[in-house]
């Protein structure tokens, strides 16, 4: 005898529909239960019943040449067809998936399918809408807000699943198009029901989206069916379990099949429906007291019938997410909706990342993964802890290596501390921390290769290809470097060679140069070749000394800052790589021209004149006299702060430990009339408040100490009686600088 077939239309991720169909299955007991979904994956389907699978997750079918090739299914707690799964286990009932294989959908073109898509989209909107079009005729302005009403949020219950049939059959009558693909698909589906309604005894329950349950029902011969799926393409595929997350459940993701909010889909499956709004805006009052907002008692209870009030204004059966959301914002965030917009995303969308079975088959990447974590010895942890290695062990260039790739992928697990601070080249100090996601985003990587060198590199070149700053582009250089990919490095220095030859900005040559000297020096501990940077940069260096110039004119104070970081930053990059003495001798004379150029901006030109001095290219007393021709009285007060500020910022140290430049700015200082050193005031002060209090202490020791050496402060003859005379004339300069 043949089994009796019962098929259950649901909505993919809804709330209402799960709890719907496990009722049914509960009263109608199938010994057969079968899913919309890709039937050469059916192995993998009782593994949603394993105690270690936490929602959300998502199958992943990919081809077996071609691992870029991918397709994911995504499952969270409230999907129908995963509650069917887990009731099937449960049950000891049969299960599989009933849909066109991966094979064939992955043997499709992807723009193909796109194609079919927009077709369907423009030819025949009830078709690519269905849920849209029920929603229209019965006057609601979309879809979600109807089959919310009607369905997943509609306290009543009855025969739900009778009335969704009889509503698409409704539809299906009306509809203009059915693509190549759909019809395939139906018809793979019915021949694997009559095939399973043959082969059993007892109730066989179908659980597919709602548009498709006419078609399964319809009475075709097996013959036309198997006609229909003559020629269709294939190609070898392998399947596995992925983490997913719930931001990814979310339409606003791009996926097609998303909900508005899986946080409140979540929550219409946790709860009863007499508890649901109580608990919902407990949720709320919750997060808003976690980020430091009072919120009372009395107002949620107040929320809670303000959001009844909405419902019933709009006769809809009970209060959904929008009349919570308006009812949370009036009642619970004062009317301002930045208050709300602070937690709205943590409630409506939620953070929550899956997990999946030890014994899982893994994707390529993550198959990759695990046999470099077993190489290297690292063992991810959910704690985060310190890691330092030694990059001439062959252990720890590894280690460095594997965790280099994977920050190119985006897969932070580990982070530099020292990173930017340290010209130890064999040193490595990193942070490790392991997140469920980054083996997500592992599997993002898929269509930029099957191994994790391979897709690092993939990445970078097409990263390489998009930058069009000098700067960012040799950054790129940098990171595949030190990831050791050399079809990136070779790549990016091509890439960087033609686009440095092509670029005049000077500020774009400066930042190139810092990522530029990182790389030489990363070639002291890694394997690569260098040749054609070791050679390029010299030529950058000579270009940025030829445009710095022209680039330091007449900049506003945002652009003059930006430049001076570039420059302070070039120049220990030069230093650091030990160029050649005439390209070092060209940059230091790009530096000296600043300082006789008027146009030049003024922070530049100070900053150029400090960087020389500690070069020895400027002597202390030449030092001073540039000083008083730079801050001489008619200079602009906004020029002169401008270049005292450029000179003297950050370099408090050096007037500390060096007696002639210590001795040549105070000679300075006491050459100054009156009217000179009060009007410097705002410009003394605005440098020397960059120092803290232990270093001006040490400053004024320097400057009072005896010939001896011992430290402290000697009070001239009769000081009690100057005292009040130059306190008072103290007073007077501290008001006029004060003034200005």
């Amino acid at each position: 005898m043949a089994g009796d077939v019962h098929l259950f239309g649901i909505r993919h991720h809804g709330p209402g529909s799960a709890r719907r169909l496990v009722e049914a299955l509960d009263a109608l007991n199938p010994v057969v239960v079968l899913i919309e979904g890709p039937s050469d994956a059916s192995e993998l389907l009782p593994m949603l019943a394993d105690s270690e699978m936490v929602t959300p997750v998502a199958l992943l079918t990919y081809a077996e040449d071609n691992p870029a090739n991918a397709s994911f299914f995504p499952f969270a707690e409230y999907s129908p067809e995963y509650q069917a799964a887990r009731w099937a286990v449960r049950h000891g009932a049969a299960l599989r998936f009933i849909d066109l294989p991966a094979s064939d959908r992955l043997g499709v073109a992807a723009s193909e399918i796109a194609e079919e898509t927009a077709t369907k989209a423009e030819d025949d909107p009830i078709s690519y809408d269905p849920i849209g079009a029920l929603a229209t005729a019965a006057g609601y302005d979309d879809g979600e807000s109807w089959w919310s009403d009607v369905i997943e949020e509609n306290p009543a219950s009855g025969p739900v699943f009778t009335a969704v049939a009889d509503a698409m059959t409704a539809l299906r009558a009306e509809t203009k198009l059915l693509t190549a693909r759909e019809a395939a698909r139906e018809a793979h589906m019915r021949i694997e029901i009559a095939k399973a309604a043959k082969d059993c005894e007892g109730a066989v329950a179908v659980v597919c989206g709602a548009w498709h349950v006419p078609a399964l029902l319809e009475r075709r011969s097996l013959a036309a069916d198997r006609e229909l799926l003559k020629g269709r393409p294939k190609t070898k595929i392998k399947a596995t379990w992925a983490p997913w997350t719930a931001p990814r459940l979310a339409r606003a993701s791009g996926y097609g099949a998303g909900v508005v909010a899986p946080g409140w889909c979540a929550h219409l499956w946790e709860t009863r429906e007499g508890d649901r709004i109580a608990l919902w805006l407990a949720k709320v009052t919750r997060v808003l007291r976690e980020r430091g907002h009072f919120v009372s008692t009395a107002s949620v209870i107040e929320a809670q019938r303000l959001g009844i009030a909405l419902a019933a204004l709009r006769e809809r059966p009970s209060p959904g997410f929008e009349e919570l959301r308006e009812a949370a914002i009036a009642c619970l965030c004062n009317g301002e909706r930045a208050m709300w917009n602070d937690v709205a995303a943590e409630l409506l969308v939620g953070a929550g990342v899956g997990s999946i079975p030890s014994a899982t088959p893994l994707a390529p990447l993550l198959e990759d993964l695990q046999r470099q974590q077993k190489a290297t010895r690292l063992k991810p942890e959910a704690l985060e802890r310190p890691l330092t290695l030694d990059l001439r062990s062959e252990s720890g260039l590894m280690r460095s290596t594997l965790l280099h790739r994977l920050n190119a992928l985006d897969v932070p697990w580990g982070r530099l501390t020292d990173a930017g601070r340290s010209r130890g080249t064999f040193r490595e100090n990193w942070q490790l921390r392991w997140e469920p996601e980054f083996a997500v985003r592992l599997v993002e990587n898929l269509l930029y290769g099957s191994t994790i060198a391979e897709a690092a590199a993939g990445r970078l070149i097409e990263a390489m290809g998009k930058e069009t700053e000098l700067g960012a582009l040799a950054g790129l250089v940098r990171n595949a470097m030190i990831a050791d990919l050399p079809r990136a490095t070779e790549t990016g220095i091509a890439a960087l060679e033609t686009k440095a030859a092509l670029t005049s900005d000077g500020q774009s040559l400066l930042e190139a140069l810092p990522p530029m000297a990182d790389i030489l020096r990363y070639g002291e501990a890694r394997a690569g070749t260098v040749e054609h940077l070791a050679a390029l940069m010299p030529r950058i260096v000579v270009q940025a000394a030829l445009a710095l110039p022209y680039a330091a004119r007449n900049l506003d104070v945002p652009a003059a800052a930006k430049l001076r970081g570039a420059i302070l930053a070039a120049d220990a990059a030069i230093q650091l790589t030990q160029l050649e003495a005439d390209i070092v001798a060209k940059w230091r004379e790009a530096l000296t021209a600043l300082l006789h150029d008027d146009q030049a901006t003024r922070l530049i030109a100070g900053t150029a004149a400090r960087l020389l001095y500690e070069a020895e290219l400027l002597a202390a007393d030449h030092t001073a006299d540039l000083l008083a021709r730079m801050l001489s009285p008619g200079t602009p007060v906004a020029e002169a702060a401008g270049f005292f500020e450029g000179f003297f910022e950050g370099a408090g140290q050096r007037l500390i430990h060096d007696a002639a430049l210590r001795g040549a700015v105070d000679a300075w200082l006491l050459s100054l009339d009156d009217e000179a050193f009060t009007g410097s005031l705002p410009l003394f002060r605005r440098v020397f408040s960059a120092l803290d209090r232990h270093e001006r202490r040490r400053l004024m020791d320097a400057l009072f100490a005896r010939s001896t050496g011992a430290k402290g402060y000697r009070l001239i003859a009769d000081a009690a009686a100057i005292w009040p005379e130059h306190q008072a004339r103290v007073l007077a300069l501290l008001n006029a600088g004060s003034a200005r």
